[in-house]
């Protein structure tokens, strides 16, 4: 974990405007891969490099929190603009950390499932590591990513290839069980290892 008030400078670039998420969930899903995911706490700074995501396509999408458009205190966020963190607590154990995409009215967003940690952060591999290594919680649900708290950033690194598998612990949910909705790059930092030659190249 790093230290509270660490020196260390996150890698800069282009901060991701609410622009960004405006778009198609899975465009956003893919194009998040390999961009760079900004936590200032406590007078320092975490971050890590995102390397695996899942999109959640709304009231349609039998695993997604507003299947059926269903609209609660805990999934308002997600009915709201672009470019917010939707944070919520799974299991009685961790918070999970999404960003909303599309206009407001259309419930989806992504979830953040795998970094490649930054000096000094813990293992990221599963959305509970990873808010749990960037100090998020219920206290970020419903913030506009952009500095100074939680924020994505454009470094300009290489493009990846991107790969696309069924989503995670989504059993249950019809077709959508098996719906290519987790993207991937290769990296030991997945929160579950990936046979390649069963992967579909995007």
């Amino acid at each position: 974990m790093a230290k509270h008030g660490s020196e260390l400078t996150p890698p800069t670039g282009d901060v991701l405007d609410a622009a960004f998420f405006d778009r198609e969930t899975t465009t956003v899903a893919r194009e998040l891969l390999g961009k760079v995911l900004v936590r200032r706490f406590d007078g320092g700074a975490l971050w890590g490099r995102l390397v695996e995501v899942e999109a959640y396509l709304g009231p349609e999408d039998l695993a997604a929190h507003s299947k059926g458009g269903r609209r609660t205190p805990r999934t308002e966020v997600m009915f709201g603009p672009p470019g917010h963190a939707y944070v919520y607590f799974t299991y009685g154990m961790h918070w999970c950390l999404n960003f909303v995409t599309r206009e407001a009215g259309v419930p989806q967003a992504v979830l953040v499932r795998a970094l490649e940690p930054g000096p000094g952060v813990g293992r990221c591999a599963g959305p509970g590591l990873v808010t749990r290594a960037l100090h998020i919680d219920r206290a970020l649900n419903g913030a506009p990513l952009q500095p100074p708290d939680l924020y994505m950033v454009d470094d300009g690194a290489p493009r990846r290839r991107i790969f696309a598998t069924p989503r995670v612990g989504v059993q249950g949910t019809g077709r959508w069980e098996k719906r290519l909705l987790r993207y991937v790059v290769d990296s030991p930092f997945l929160s579950r290892p990936v046979r390649r030659k069963r992967l579909r190249a995007l």
